[in-house]
């Protein structure tokens, strides 16, 4: 299948309904995803990336029905991830002499994944190739967003850039463009994505953003390899990128929590309800991370200004779910956020001093030594939670 972009640029990708996990099982992706490739046939016809490897054999075959694997002249490789290049081996098998150009990091990446030294072409910012009719791909790096061989490419005259991951968003469906699909969907998907995959690396974010626009490239679309592209004000997500790198903040707290036996639950409850009587205008959103998606959870922490943690003591240490969780969000590298620790325990306790220890690694500023209540919370107990509730809420307002 084939669907036209604009003038003589077309998407040959591949829609995929079915796909719930991407990078393994990291990435959960309710709405399936795309794997955008295009073709761009001027003077000269260029592949602009391929599709994952499951869906080669389809991805070549529909290209030489709807293409023409002899009128390729250039593969473009903005990206080598296996999702991205998957299909390499195969079209390559059928047109071995076709030029791939991609940064030197590329170069390396894909002879790393696939051992074959096909006829690369290297290429830096600032770099072109000339496809006919007046018009270049000119290239432009774009290193660790999100890997260190990546790059987008923009193609003059119709005034496209292929940013590759940038801008990107897991989210099938059968309107390519974003005018033609549910906005709010859209941008939670988009956010999503920059969450889970894109925060550690917010100050190149910015800084490649800013290398871009100092360029002066009037861009009419921005189309990128996985979900819709954007058109009619295009500009609107980088815009948003802009925002979100900077160390992005709602007024929000989210409250995530394990629990074994409800104890936990009801502290989580009662410091909410804290919460909400000291501050009635602040969001708060709780998340058994047992139970709940955990990029899910995760977009949220992005959105808020302080997180609250809970967990049973087990094993005089926290839930699994918790330390997964936290393990993540230490990697994420997020910024300018507060936090505070809860939990029930039994006999030894040590569940909340871990739980800091972590919040603290992560880069989160504590804000409460945190409470523990042993066995089911009582009346006291829960007195406690809603106290430190408020604790909390006075510290989230504070500059």
């Amino acid at each position: 299948m084939k669907i036209h972009v604009k003038n003589h640029i077309d998407w040959v990708g591949r829609i995929d309904w079915e796909l719930r996990n991407f990078h393994g099982m990291e990435y959960s992706t309710h709405r399936g995803s795309s794997y955008n490739a295009y073709v761009v046939r001027e003077e000269k016809t260029v592949l602009i990336d391929t599709v994952w490897a499951p869906y080669d054999r389809q991805f070549v075959d529909n290209l030489d029905q709807e293409v023409g694997l002899a009128n390729l002249d250039a593969v473009v490789m903005n990206h080598s991830e296996v999702d991205h290049s998957g299909s390499l081996p195969e079209l390559m098998a059928r047109r071995p002499d076709l030029p791939i150009y991609c940064t030197a990091n590329g170069v390396k990446i894909l002879k790393g994944l696939y051992h074959q030294d096909w006829n690369f072409v290297t290429v830096k910012t600032g770099d072109s190739l000339d496809v006919g009719n007046g018009k270049k791909l000119v290239f432009v790096e774009m290193r660790m967003l999100h890997w260190p061989d990546s790059m987008a490419s923009y193609l003059t005259g119709d005034e496209v850039l292929f940013s590759n991951d940038a801008f990107g968003q897991h989210f099938a469906s059968e309107f390519l463009f974003s005018d033609k699909v549910d906005p709010a969907e859209l941008m939670a998907e988009a956010l999503k994505y920059y969450a889970n995959i894109l925060t550690p690396f917010s100050a190149l974010v910015v800084a490649k953003i800013k290398e871009v626009l100092a360029l002066g490239l009037p861009i009419d679309l921005i189309a990128p390899s996985h979900g819709v592209i954007w058109r009619g004000d295009p500009t609107r997500i980088v815009l948003k990128y802009m925002e979100w790198a900077q160390d992005y903040q709602e007024n929000q707290i989210t409250i995530l929590y394990d629990t074994m036996w409800d104890a936990t639950r009801t502290m989580a409850d009662r410091i909410a309800e804290g919460i909400h009587l000291e501050d009635p205008a602040v969001v708060v959103k709780l998340y058994n991370v047992g139970k709940t998606d955990k990029n899910d959870a995760i977009s949220e922490v992005f959105k808020s200004r302080t997180v609250v943690a809970g967990s049973p003591t087990i094993n005089h240490g926290i839930s699994t779910a918790m330390a997964a969780i936290l393990e993540e969000i230490e990697g994420l590298k997020f910024k300018n956020k507060k936090a505070a620790a809860f939990g029930a325990y039994g006999w030894s306790g040590e569940s909340v001093a871990k739980l800091n220890g972590l919040l603290s690694k992560a880069g989160f500023t504590l804000v409460s030594e945190g409470i523990k209540c042993m066995w089911n919370p009582t009346a006291e107990d829960q007195a406690r939670c809603m106290a430190i509730g408020r604790e909390i809420a006075k510290a989230n307002k504070a500059e």
